[in-house]
């Protein structure tokens, strides 16, 4: 088992959430069930995959999960550019986002790759 709180990418998306929480909590109130909630749970869903993977039997089951994280990062990158496409999100805060986006992604990529190795040789 792993500990997902010495994980610098759990951190790092643990800030996403309250970005996306602050930014969606400024969309109309019709998006409120539609892009508010897909665009929170996509975020939630990175740390959350960490963490719950963490707790799983092996490396192989982790990565399996971080797999998974980084899907919902790529997710919630899709959902915040059709935001801005909507005029939802200004073009600033898309910039930013997609630069934290971006890091956590790498992080993500690099932990699986690791957890890949260290998987081959359990």
């Amino acid at each position: 088992m792993f500990d997902y709180r010495n994980l610098k990418v759990w951190w790092k998306a643990r800030a996403i959430v309250r970005s996306v929480y602050e930014v969606t909590a400024r969309y109309p109130d019709t998006e409120r069930f539609g892009l508010v909630s897909q665009t929170r749970r996509a975020a939630l869903s990175i740390s959350a995959n960490l963490a719950e993977g963490s707790g799983r039997r092996g490396a192989k089951e982790f990565a399996r999960f971080v797999d998974i994280s980084t899907g919902s990062a790529y997710e919630l990158e899709c959902l915040l550019v059709l935001a801005n496409d909507l005029d939802m999100l200004p073009d600033g805060e898309l910039r930013k986002a997609a630069t934290d986006l971006d890091e956590v992604k790498r992080m993500l990529i690099g932990l699986s790759r690791r957890l890949r190795v260290v998987k081959a040789t359990e």
